[in-house]
């Protein structure tokens, strides 16, 4: 027990008062005898006993009373465990997607939600953290409306995370009790178990799981097959349990196209496929229905007539080869000699080949150099009578890249980066027994980009990087058999896709995405992102023949979106939440280090308090005191 004033205590030295006043009032009396009264002896000896006794219980009673009355004053108090320090308090709130799940007649973020409003004191100064928004130093009431308002996120933080979030929420004054509450569903995919570091802050684990466990997801869809008139569009599911099969609707819109069912096989994994007719504007929705989680039920996508990409080629030499792989229902392709190359009509292509020129004229290279800055992709095939002064002038401003000398030697064409991004899903694995190719010459060169194609000697046949090709060989028929081999269609085809990005039929929310728009802005112009009420201006650069849209923070919420150009929509584009957290799998709490581990919120914040708290005395001791003087009273009346 600790007072709050224990200097009042010396008030205690005041009972020797009362006692030094019992004591003089008990002084031995002088004895006289007097005759005729022996019968009065006994009375008197028995009244003198009597009042003897009444005395030292009512010095006793007031030597109590003074006491409680001074303790009391002093305001004797028994603290909790951690009473006596100052208390920090930082709660995590998850708000994944998983919170989505069901728990009762409400969602687990919603139940959290409503035990965080009952079980926090109103007075209780705290912070709290979600996986997008902090609020800082708050109480309950101020924070009420956002609760309950919250979104489910994105965003998904790591234990690690979480923990390095919150070190940085606590102050650094030593002496205080830090306390950090998790409240989450601890999903076993995402908060893999982790060395505690916060080893001075209690840590306070909240588990609430959803009653029901099966979920089904709609992971991804795809074109499978496309001809002429009909294009397959393959969705694949999954599932976290043994189901038989549910039903899968596809929707335009909301016009209802196509409706099939899923049968999942042994992994848990099933597919669906639809048929539809190809260039047709599609806005399409995979709609599913489970009692699961909510955010995969419905898989966002697009399929729209696609822009064409616009290839030029320039040079005489046999462009047959171009004009076959880069087919028209994908490309615009065209072939211009030197002499009738207008140069205005460069800036509005997408990809430029110079095919085999013996030299680049200096008007030539300087707008090449501006098609660049502006975005454009460019393929160097340099003949086998090529110009190196000329040409190093050219590349060494395009790419700091040098031709050093020519050499008559056969090489094979042996070394794949199958890395690189022009060779993506172009082979199911790397190929070490490939017919390769091989040229009768080719010219050394000094040069920073990476690698793409290479000899069997190391040395470089193909280069590039953000845009920029150069082979080191010329690829017609009398140097090189390149032209009858399977590689050079997907190396040239991808060169000409990727330089234009055309959207994928969805993207995922989250990641940084990229996308070229076929539009040529004004200075004052600018392209909008829109859905139903809600419109942002993603981050974008201007070029000559196309405008390239990057987005990364926003959106937030999945859906169809519009890219309007002045109020005109120029695109559309679909966005869905990753899948990662379908699966429903959850921690056991015992792989975690913790001060306590509740699967209830109000409990906890109980335990806090309580620990927190100080238990007050004084109002006991002042009850006392009136219970001794009401003993007293009852001493002088019923004691004679």
């Amino acid at each position: 027990m600790l007072f709050k004033h224990p200097e009042l205590l010396w008030a205690l030295l005041l009972l020797l008062i009362p006692i030094f006043i019992h004591l003089f009032q008990l002084r031995r009396f002088k004895k006289t005898p007097f005759t005729n009264v022996k019968i009065l002896k006994k009375v008197v000896a028995e009244s003198r006993k009597s009042n003897s006794l009444k005395k030292w219980l009512l010095l006793f009673t007031r030597l109590l009373l003074l006491t409680a009355l001074i303790v009391a004053f002093a305001q004797p108090f028994i603290p909790g465990k951690s009473a006596l320090k100052s208390n920090e308090i930082v709660i995590y709130l998850d708000n994944s997607l998983s919170m989505q799940a069901k728990m009762g007649t409400a969602t687990l973020l919603e139940n959290m939600v409503q035990g965080i409003l009952k079980s926090v004191p109103e007075e209780n100064i705290f912070t709290l953290f979600t996986n997008d928004k902090i609020f800082r130093e708050v109480r309950i009431g101020d924070i009420k409306n956002d609760l309950l308002a919250l979104l489910y996120s994105k965003n998904q933080l790591q234990l690690k995370e979480i923990n390095l979030k919150a070190r940085t929420l606590f102050s650094e004054a030593e002496g205080t009790r830090k306390d950090l509450v998790l409240i989450s569903d601890f999903q076993k995919s995402i908060n893999s178990p982790t060395t505690d570091s916060l080893p001075d802050i209690n840590r306070h684990l909240v588990k609430l799981i959803p009653e029901n466990l099966v979920n089904i997801s709609i992971d991804t869809v795809f074109i499978n097959t496309i001809s002429s008139e009909n294009l397959d569009l393959k969705s694949i599911l999954s599932t976290n349990t043994e189901l038989d099969n549910t039903p899968v609707s596809l929707y335009n819109g909301e016009k209802l196209i196509a409706k099939t069912s899923v049968t999942f096989n042994k992994n848990k994994k099933g597919e669906v496929i639809f048929t539809i007719p190809a260039n047709e504007l599609i806005n399409g929705e995979i709609v599913i229905t489970d009692a699961g989680l909510n955010y995969d039920n419905q898989l966002y996508f697009n399929l729209a007539k696609q822009d064409k990409i616009k290839v030029l080629s320039i040079g005489d030499a046999d462009s047959d080869y171009l004009k076959r792989i880069f087919d028209e229902e994908v490309f615009q392709y065209s072939n211009l000699n030197l002499k009738s190359l207008n140069y205005s009509l460069l800036e509005s292509q997408n990809l430029i080949i110079l095919n085999e020129l013996n030299s680049v004229p200096i008007a030539l290279q300087n707008a090449l150099q501006a098609f660049k800055n502006n975005g454009g992709s460019l393929v160097i095939v340099p003949s086998g009578q090529a110009n190196l002064e000329n040409y190093n002038s050219f590349l060494i401003g395009l790419s700091n890249t040098m031709l050093i000398s020519s050499v008559v030697e056969e090489r094979k064409i042996s070394q794949i980066a199958f890395a690189h991004p022009l060779y993506k899903n172009v082979f199911e694995k790397e190929v070490t027994n490939f017919q390769y190719p091989s040229v009768n010459s080719f010219y050394s060169i000094k040069s920073a980009m990476p690698k793409i194609l290479s000899y069997q000697s190391g040395d470089p046949f193909l280069v590039g990087e953000n845009g920029t090709y150069l082979f080191t060989a010329s690829i017609s028929k009398e140097n090189s058999n390149i032209l009858n081999s399977p590689l050079i269609v997907p190396t040239l085809y991808n060169m000409g896709m990727a330089s234009l990005k055309i959207p994928k039929i969805y993207e995922m929310i989250g990641g940084k995405t990229t996308v070229d728009i076929p539009v040529n802005l004004t200075k004052d112009r600018i392209l909008k992102v829109s859905q139903k009420d809600f419109e942002f201006i993603p981050f974008q650069q201007s070029f000559t023949n196309k405008t390239t849209l990057t987005f990364d923070d926003y959106p937030e919420v999945s859906g169809i979106y519009d890219i309007t150009d002045e109020g005109k929509i120029v695109k559309y584009i679909s966005f869905n939440f990753p899948r990662t957290e379908s699966q429903l799998q959850y921690m056991n709490l015992d792989e975690l280090n913790a001060s306590s581990k509740n699967d209830n919120v109000a409990a906890l914040f109980q335990n806090i308090e309580k620990d927190n708290s100080i238990n007050e005395l004084w109002k006991w001791f002042v009850i006392l005191a009136l219970a001794f003087i009401f003993i007293e009273v009852l001493i002088q009346k019923f004691l004679k």
